[in-house]
């Protein structure tokens, strides 16, 4: 097959799409790399020549990279994943509309345009967490205590854009992070980003059962096949935070070849591997060779909500065996084709 990738300049130098790129490059496929935030191209003349079988994005807010891809799927090409799933994603104040609307877990979210706004939301809702809603990578997300706090960083949001902010979600200070790779969902416990100094080391486990099941909803709310949904366990269960469409798949095993064969289905067929019949998107359950099995996801006790620097005692909960095997999806298919997603919902809480 012929590929294009287009790969934003924050990435230009990303194990992740990089490594894909040479991994679908040793196994004779033909991988063109575009750099569109550094590159002059005849973008109308290359679109129109339709010489790819399709086009990738690994995607940065604001970056040109999926003005390129809404081109190509807009004259029919075949895009990896669809658009229309990228733009629901990128945008975090649209992507808490349709995850609340859909039932995922995802907390009130309010937006405005001035950060002056924000002043309005009653102060029993702090702490807040408040973030730009076209950011990415953790890019100025405020943890704020207090309506006087907000005040003091008012002068740091200015220029941010659309902002949004959610009621913070008292939690360990361990995210945990689901990837989707090729229909199978691995997880991975961090370090929040709001609590630095908690430590944690960044490792594979388990998958409990419920949060498979809502990263599986997370996929067919969204219309993703290639995803990451960051996780926070707070005082009522499961709580989403962020999603990704072509996340880092870190200490997901063997990552680089699982990405890469995802990248040519999805390039051929553009559906999610299918499972057997009547499965639903949270019970089948694979493990491929050579995957062991590792320690159980913290979940924290219920505890008063924290200052910014205050850490939440974690304790354990039974592991699940993971990965778990969705069943095929019926989104994905955009204007062009195949479809692969690109994004982030939420910033992390």
């Amino acid at each position: 097959m012929r590929l294009c990738f287009l790969v934003e300049e924050h990435y230009r130098h990303d194990g992740m799409p990089l490594d894909v790129v040479r991994q679908l490059t040793a196994w004779g496929h033909r991988v063109d790399v575009l750099r569109p935030g550094n590159s002059l191209m005849a973008i109308s003349e290359a679109v129109r020549a339709g010489s790819h079988d399709a086009w990738v994005l690994k995607t940065v807010s604001g970056g040109p990279g999926l003005t390129l891809l809404e081109a190509a799927a807009a004259v029919g090409l075949t895009t990896v994943n669809d658009v229309r799933s990228i733009r629901g994603v990128r945008d975090k104040a649209l992507a808490a509309v349709i995850a609340r609307t859909r039932g995922l877990p995802v907390p009130v979210t309010y937006a405005a345009a001035r950060w002056e706004r924000l002043a309005e939301i009653p102060a029993s809702e702090y702490p807040l967490v408040v973030k730009p809603a076209d950011g990415s990578s953790g890019r100025a997300v405020r943890l704020v205590p207090t309506p006087d706090h907000l005040v003091g960083l008012g002068p740091l949001l200015a220029g941010e854009g659309l902002l949004i902010a959610q009621p913070y979600v008292p939690n360990s200070g361990t995210d945990l992070k689901v990837y989707c790779v090729d229909g199978e969902l691995y997880a991975t416990e961090r370090c929040s980003p709001l609590h630095p100094g908690q430590g944690v080391r960044e490792r594979q486990v388990p998958l409990p059962t419920e949060v498979a099941r809502i990263a599986g909803q997370v996929g067919e709310v969204f219309g993703l096949d290639l995803y990451g949904v960051d996780v926070l366990f707070g005082p009522d269960g499961p709580v989403v935070v962020d999603v990704n469409d072509f996340p880092s798949f870190r200490q997901v095993p063997d990552a680089v070849a699982r990405v890469s064969r995802a990248v040519l289905r999805l390039a051929r067929t553009g559906t999610a591997v299918s499972a057997p019949a009547g499965v639903s998107a949270a019970s089948a359950v694979s493990v491929p060779a050579g995957v062991s099995a590792v320690a159980a996801v913290p979940v924290p006790s219920v505890p008063s909500v924290p200052s910014v620097s205050s850490a939440v005692a974690a304790v354990s909960v039974p592991s699940v065996p993971e990965p778990v095997r969705l069943p095929a999806q019926g989104a994905g298919v955009g204007v062009g084709g195949a479809g692969f997603v690109t994004g982030g919902m939420g910033g992390t809480i």
